[in-house]
C-alpha cells in the first residue's frame, strides 16, 4: 500500500461512491436520492484536500479528507448544489447542511472524512491514513488537528483515541438527529505541539 496526495482522476467517481457508503448513513436524508448524491458529491470533490491510500496495482483503498481555512474535501457552494438539486433543493439542503458547519482556526486542520474501501477494512489502512493527514498537518505547521466522530461511529472513536485524539466538547443535534440519524458528535482534538 502506498499513500499519495490527492486521488487518481480518473477514479473520482470511486472516491465518491466511498464516500456515499460511509455517509449516507448521515447525510442520506439530505442528499438523496443517490443517484443525485452522487453526482454532486463527485463534482464537489477537491483532490488537493485528500490523501489517498492505494494498492500496489493502484486500486483506491480509502481516503482521508481534510480541511483548512482554505478549503477542504467537498468544496461546493449554492450554484454547485443548484446544479443537480434545482435551486429549491439547494436552498433547503445548503441550509440543513450548514448547521452542521463550524469554524476552523488558521493553525487548525480538521480531519474531514476517513473512509475505507470495504475489502481494505482492518488491513491498516485506516490507520496508515491517519499517519498521513498528521505528517500533512505538521508539514503545514498546524496546531492541532480536529475532528468530529458520530456517537454511533464507536470503532472510529477508539482508533482515534490511540492515536491521542481527545474529546473537548459535545454537539447535541436535538431535533436535527431526525434528519441526520444521530444523537450528538464528540469534538476530538489532537494537539501537535
Amino acid at each position: 500500500m502506498r499513500i499519495e496526495a490527492g486521488f487518481p482522476e480518473d477514479q473520482r467517481d470511486r472516491v465518491a461512491s466511498l464516500f456515499w457508503e460511509a455517509f449516507s448513513g448521515k447525510l442520506g436524508r439530505v442528499l438523496a436520492p443517490e443517484r443525485k448524491a452522487l453526482a454532486f458529491i463527485e463534482d464537489a470533490l477537491d483532490p488537493g484536500h485528500a490523501l489517498s491510500a492505494l494498492s500496489e496495482q493502484g486500486e483506491l483503498l480509502g481516503i482521508a479528507g481534510f480541511k483548512t481555512h482554505r478549503g477542504g474535501l467537498l468544496t461546493a457552494g449554492f450554484r454547485d448544489m443548484a446544479k443537480v438539486y434545482g435551486m429549491l433543493g439547494a436552498a433547503w439542503r445548503g441550509s440543513l447542511l450548514d448547521m452542521l458547519e463550524r469554524p476552523i482556526s488558521e493553525r487548525q486542520m480538521l480531519l474531514d472524512g476517513l473512509f475505507v474501501a470495504a475489502e481494505a477494512r482492518g488491513q491498516g489502512v485506516g490507520s496508515s491514513l491517519i499517519d498521513a493527514v498528521v505528517a500533512q498537518a505538521r508539514w503545514n505547521d498546524m496546531a492541532e488537528i480536529r475532528l468530529d466522530v458520530i456517537d454511533a461511529n464507536i470503532r472510529a472513536r477508539a482508533l482515534y483515541e490511540r492515536y491521542g485524539f481527545s474529546p473537548t466538547e459535545r454537539l447535541e443535534l436535538g431535533w436535527l438527529s431526525r434528519i441526520f440519524g444521530f444523537h450528538h458528535a464528540t469534538t476530538m482534538c489532537l494537539p501537535l505541539r
